[in-house]
């Protein structure tokens, strides 16, 4: 339940602090006081849209807070779902500051929010239902919902909703299979001329480097080989003079006999291997220079294909040979998605079968439901003083949903004798208004939601009907905290606790405040409404009486 409600520089509200109680809760003033500014100070708290101008003129910021008390286990859920705890007391203050500039900062008992978050969170706090809030009660699509709220076991909804998943994955796999049905064979020339080409190819890796690096020796072997023939020239001499590795056996010759120069004669031996080795080397690399004229054309288309392919299939070699991979896994899956077709239409079959077997159950379930649900309305409808209402329930077959198969609509008929007709197509204002108050009375023993919020409930309505809807929301408020924006004296009546909206002007400013109000304060405020500029002795005992009598 919401506890305590503080708000700043909202409109013409400067700063006022509201503590509620548990039962009913009623907010009463002048047209223009500033009633709706507290419901739109609690839709701010809930994550609603707010705008710039919502921020009290002159102040940088607006600011509101709620702490709740007694939360349950479903919102803790949520709580919990979205990485907050709920203080160990089982309170939760939410909060939220509106600049005026636009932007918004929230909290969650003290963390960073996003204003989803506070949407997400206060929708399984409060419920709201203004005066032209009813789109929930006038839309078909959305009326099965009160039916299921009224459920006391939720296994046949659950076990349908569970099945209809797997029947709607099952059907995205078919049809994604289905329409590559159509372009199997287009798909299937494309991937075997892939894999073709890649295959013909016996792309290595590697070999792109090693192409290169051949195709630079070849370009470069006239001046490599120019420059080994020199070399050798200069180790080997040739007819007209000595080469070094002569010279360098010569001197050799000259010092091994020595045992003094044997340090120098090693030094020398190991000079003339090396010249060795360097003229292995010159054999060998004059073998590799040595090339067919044809050989550059051959690197040059090679290098060539692997360019053309490295656009096609991929940068590397590496990324080449996967691409070739996936085409092979592509194909074979085509190839084999005839089988998989097959497969998945069996399963497809059972599960619709299955799943109808529960929508049947469902709608079964629900049409008992809707039996006690019409009963319960029509006695709600004639406590609030509309006897002659006819309250139908109507269920049509419509395709399989989440939802199942069932198109419910509410159907009344306000005259006796007329056929009833859809809820959004002849009820009135006060009409709708007391069919979703009796509506939520019978669903609040159901409902986990802690507060109900009811913005001018009475419009369209007076005298007798308001008294009963004051009783009715009496009534709804045992089991659930309710908080009445209202007109109505015999509404307010009624109330727990009873808080005045009013407008003071200070110097050029205007300031709203709320009051709890004491016996007298309600008496007084009761006076008010029903007598309207002047408050007469009259007037104070007619609604002396009033409280007096909902006391009694």
């Amino acid at each position: 339940m919401l506890k305590t409600l503080e708000i700043e520089n909202i409109a013409v509200i400067e700063k006022t602090s509201v503590d509620f109680s548990r039962g009913l809760n009623v907010l009463t003033g002048e047209t223009g006081a500033g009633k709706s500014i507290v419901v739109d100070s609690i839709n701010a708290i809930l994550g609603e849209r707010t705008s710039r101008e919502l921020v009290r003129h002159g102040a940088d910021n607006a600011y509101v807070s709620a702490c709740f008390e007694d939360i349950d286990d479903s919102v803790c859920k949520v709580l919990d779902k979205l990485g907050f705890d709920a203080e160990d007391d089982g309170t939760l203050i939410l909060s939220r500051k509106i600049s005026s500039t636009g932007k918004s900062s929230c909290r969650v008992n003290g963390k960073s929010a996003t204003v989803s978050m506070l949407r997400e969170i206060g929708s399984s706090l409060v419920n709201i239902h203004g005066q032209h809030d009813n789109q929930e009660l006038l839309n078909p699509d959305y009326q099965y919902k009160f039916i299921d709220m009224l459920f006391d076991d939720n296994s046949v909804l659950n076990e349908y909703k569970a099945s209809f998943k797997k029947l709607i994955s099952v059907r995205r796999r078919l049809k994604a299979l289905t329409n590559d049905e159509t372009d199997k064979e287009r798909k299937l020339e494309l991937l075997d001329y892939q894999i073709n080409e890649l295959e013909q190819a016996d792309i290595k890796v590697g070999e792109r480097d090693k192409l290169n690096a051949r195709r630079e020796l070849i370009n470069k072997s006239e001046a490599v080989s120019q420059a080994l023939g020199r070399t050798l020239s200069a180790i080997s001499g040739d007819d007209d003079t000595m080469g070094i590795q002569s010279g360098v056996n010569d001197c050799y010759n000259s010092l091994c006999v020595f045992d003094e120069a044997k340090g120098i004669s090693e030094i020398l031996a190991d000079i003339n291997d090396k010249l060795e080795a360097v003229k292995d080397g010159i054999d060998k690399l004059y073998n590799e220079i040595d090339f067919d004229p044809g050989e550059l054309e051959k690197i040059e288309e090679r290098l060539d294909l692997l360019y053309r392919f490295s656009n096609k299939y991929g940068a590397t070699e590496e990324e080449m040979l996967d691409f070739l991979d996936k085409a092979r896994e592509a194909r074979n899956s085509i190839v084999y998605s005839d089988r998989e077709l097959e497969k998945l239409n069996e399963e497809y079959d059972r599960l619709f079968d299955d799943t109808l077997k529960l929508a049947d159950k469902l709608s079964q379930k629900r049409k008992s439901t809707a039996e006690i649900f019409e009963k319960q309305v029509k006695s709600e409808l004639e406590f609030l003083d509309m006897p002659k209402l006819e309250f139908v329930v109507d269920f049509q077959k419509g395709n399989l949903s989440s939802a199942g198969y069932d198109k419910i609509e509410f159907l009344i008929s306000t005259n006796p004798g007329e056929p009833p007709k859809p809820l959004s197509k002849i009820a009135s204002g006060g009409e709708l208004s007391r069919i979703m108050l009796a509506i939520k009375n019978i669903l609040s023993y159901n409902d986990t939601i802690g507060t109900l919020i009811f913005d001018e409930i009475d419009t369209g309505v007076s005298g007798r009907a308001s008294q009963k809807i004051g009783m009715k929301l009496k009534s709804v408020s045992k089991n659930t905290q309710v908080i009445c924006v209202t007109h109505s004296a015999q509404i307010a009546s009624n109330a727990d606790e009873h808080f005045l909206i009013s407008k003071d002007i200070s110097g050029d400013r205007t300031y709203t405040k709320v009051t709890a109000l004491d016996f007298d304060g309600r008496k007084k405020e009761l006076a008010r409404i029903m007598g309207g500029i002047e408050i007469t002795d009259a007037l104070l005992k007619s609604a002396e009486e009033m409280l007096n009598q909902f006391k009694g």
